[in-house]
């Protein structure tokens, strides 16, 4: 054995701290050095009997020039060799503190094109050290480790100079199948693995690279040498019968795990199959083809074609056609080809890209000016309403804002009837803003004649009946007629995908709002996956502190409360709440509903006083922002008297509660989820300060509502607080009755 159970104390002139990890060649510890400078490193000790250490050491002297000259932030610099008074060689090593490439993308739930970005990191990493003559031969995801550096990925190329160190010297090439094969056979080229492998070159780092894009895009090897024994996996490798299933076909040979798979990408798996199929299964078979005269020559050539991937450009692994690179136009310039209608001209190449060029640019040009046009008229009309709200106009007092939108939708209706797109635009921009100041009854009076408008003019399937739909959606999911949201969130999300693209702005709009009524239908996976994606959208449109993003970022941490994954949600809620208060102020009422959340997390923690610390901090911002009668102001409200309650501070908490349940009821349908919790909260107040009679009527219109609504721990925890009411009043038997009820809700 190499190592005993105890390791070194000092080899040459490192101090050992801790063993790091141990493979095939040897072990790593983390040493210390402090001659001539102190810092750590990565001391990788190579085993006894593996190689003659002279010779060992010959060879890598003979790459040190090389590896002297290699200066990149994505490869970990090889500082000394020498060898043991044992004559074991070793190597001292730049110490990266980050985790493999495999593990950290999974770790991290990174998106499918983060993955992709970060592997082209590593590709320009490999492009530099060949520039300079050096092929690393043990390529893997050990090898690759990646840290967070503010919030991006940094991968690290570890051991790069030493694996042609410890190979076979070319006077002695037969030695690779006769002692061992250089490299780590699942990511192995098949020329390493070759008897005559006297002049691995370049290429074999690009086979590696493309082994470990499968396993990062798939979730597994494309091969795995344990199935069929390493010495067989290294023959038929060697004779180039190794060509797996493509990327988005071996997705069906881990169908037992592919669900987790998918969700450490934070998609589904039918999303993850599309988004594997066609490019990436090009460009990952081409990278690691038996042959390497038809892999991509450079690992420059496979970023490249990456980037294309990513850019929505004809990558040149895939053969090229006259439909594949219209398909790739109409992806890039989307909109242009939608308003300019080419998607029907399918003729030769040249007539093809000329006719779409030339079309889309004069209906581009056509749409900018009817754009600039609705543009102005807006802001005619905008002007001429505020004109009329100047008292040296309107002998009055100055409007309020809500007066002034009033007066605006009054004018909209009458001024604009013929002109009916230009009234649909205006409306949709009020009938929002009315949703958001819960006035829910006047806001879905406008959205329906904005719908009915513009499927009338523009088609069912425009990109601007989207955007109303998704507008319906909130509007009805906020009422609490959830299956009616669930109607136009799903309708609208699909229109916004098929005509704007995937990672479009408004596309995430719509997915994070049909995210919250999963979380309202306690479908928690689902709005996980969808929040998930929208971030990943987030990541590419928006800047990492946009307000909107941290909504995102919160919403997600909603869903990690609600699965009672209570530390990633502390966590993030705290991540989000920091970058709202630098970036948008300490009253913005972002920062207030933040706030509202880490409450509602201390609440259910049990943490009451620390709960009632964060309504306090909640409550002026939201009531400042909304008003004292909006169902945001209700919520943060109730939540204040539920965790006074707690406390048994029942003279405070009851008239909270009865406020809270006022203004609900003022903007709620009867039955909204909502109304349940401000009566369930106020009867406990009155139960458990004496006065049973009055909990008891509002104990059953609660049961009512969460009986008809989704949330089974809603309607457990009312059977449970009745059946104490039941059991004090000596009702026994019915209490019993309500307890085995709330056992059996799940």
């Amino acid at each position: 054995m190499l190592r005993s159970s105890q390791p070194p104390t000092r080899i040459g002139p490192y101090n050992i701290i801790q063993l790091l990890g141990e493979g095939g060649m040897g072990v790593v510890y983390e040493a210390e050095e402090t001659v001539p400078v102190r810092r750590r490193v990565a001391l990788k000790l190579v085993r006894k009997g593996l190689d003659d250490a002279r010779e060992v050491l010959a060879r890598f002297d003979a790459e040190r020039r090389a590896l002297a000259v290699m200066s990149h932030p994505g490869i970990a610099r090889v500082l000394q060799a020498g060898s043991t008074d044992d004559g074991e060689p070793y190597f001292a090593m730049e110490l990266v503190r980050g985790l493999p490439l495999t593990e950290f993308c999974d770790t991290k739930r990174l998106a499918v094109r983060e993955r992709l970005q970060l592997f082209i990191g590593i590709c320009e990493a490999v492009q530099h050290a060949h520039q300079k003559g050096v092929i690393h031969r043990d390529l893997k995801p050990s090898n690759i480790l990646v840290t967070d550096e503010d919030g991006t990925p940094q991968p690290k190329i570890i051991d790069f100079g030493i694996a042609k160190a410890l190979g076979p010297p070319p006077a002695d090439a037969a030695r690779t199948l006769a002692g061992f094969a250089m490299g780590t056979v699942a990511y192995m080229s098949p020329e390493q693995a070759s008897t005559t492998a006297i002049d691995v070159d370049t290429r074999a780092d690009i086979y590696s690279l493309g082994v470990m894009l499968y396993e990062l895009l798939v979730g597994a090897l494309p091969h795995d040498p344990a199935q069929v024994g390493v010495f067989e996996f290294l023959a038929r490798l060697a004779s180039g019968d190794t060509m797996p299933p493509t990327p988005s076909a071996g997705l069906s040979t881990v169908l037992a795990q592919s669900d987790a798979i998918a969700q450490r990408r934070r998609t589904d798996l039918r999303h993850l199959q599309r988004a594997l199929r066609g490019d990436l299964d090009w460009i990952t078979m081409k990278a690691m083809h038996p042959d390497r005269v038809l892999r991509y020559e450079t690992a420059n050539g496979l970023a490249a074609d990456l980037r294309r991937h990513l850019s929505n450009e004809p990558v040149a692994a895939r053969p090229p056609s006259t439909r594949y690179r219209l398909e790739k136009f109409v992806r890039r310039h989307r909109m242009g080809v939608i308003v300019a209608g080419v998607a029907s001209v399918l003729v030769t190449v040249s007539s093809v890209v000329a006719t779409v060029g030339f079309v889309r640019a004069r209906r581009a040009e056509q749409l900018a000016a009817e754009e600039a046009a609705a543009a102005t008229q807006v802001a005619d009309f905008m002007v001429d309403l505020f004109r009329q709200s100047d008292p040296n106009v309107q002998r009055r007092q100055n409007m309020t804002a809500l007066a002034l939108l009033e007066q605006g939708i009054r004018r909209v209706k009458m001024d604009l009837a013929s002109q009916p797109l230009l009234q649909a635009r205006l409306m949709q921009t009020m009938g929002t803003v009315e949703t958001s100041l819960g006035k829910f009854a006047e806001a879905r009076e406008l959205l329906d004649a904005v719908l009915r408008t513009r499927e009338r003019l523009l088609g069912a399937d425009h990109p601007l009946v989207g955007e109303t739909l998704t507008s319906l959606g909130e509007l009805t999911r906020e009422r609490g007629e959830l299956d009616e949201a669930e109607q136009y969130l799903t309708r609208a999300l699909a229109i916004r995908e098929e005509a704007l693209g995937p990672h479009n702005v408004d596309v995430a709009t719509t997915m994070s709002m049909l995210a919250v009524l999963r979380v309202r239908q306690t479908r928690l996976a689902e709005a996980e996956s969808l929040y998930q994606r929208v971030l990943a959208i987030d990541a590419l449109v928006r800047e990492p502190n946009d307000a909107r993003t941290l909504r995102d970022m919160r919403g997600l941490a909603a869903v990690y409360r609600a699965m009672d994954r209570k530390v990633e949600a502390d966590s993030l809620w705290r991540l989000v709440l920091q970058r709202q208060e630098q970036s948008l102020g300490a009253d913005h009422p972002d920062v207030g509903s933040t706030l509202n959340n880490l409450g509602t997390l201390a609440y259910f923690d049990g943490r009451y006083e620390e709960a009632a610390r964060y309504y306090a901090r909640s409550r002026p911002i939201i009531e400042k922002a909304f008003g004292r009668d909006h169902p945001q102001t209700s919520g943060v409200i109730n939540n204040q008297g539920e965790v006074l309650w707690k406390l048994k501070r029942y003279a405070e908490a009851e008239p909270l509660l009865r406020q809270a349940l006022a203004i609900k009821e003022r903007v709620y349908t009867p039955q909204h989820a909502s109304i349940g919790i401000s009566l369930n909260g106020l009867a406990g107040v009155l139960r458990d300060s004496g006065r049973p009679s009055e909990a008891e009527p509002l104990y059953q219109r609660a049961l009512v509502i969460r009986e008809q609504g989704s949330n089974p721990t809603d309607l457990a925890e009312t059977l449970r607080d009745y059946a104490v009411l039941l059991r004090a009043t000596g009702r026994g038997a019915q209490a019993a009755a309500f307890e085995r009820r709330a056992s059996a809700t799940k």
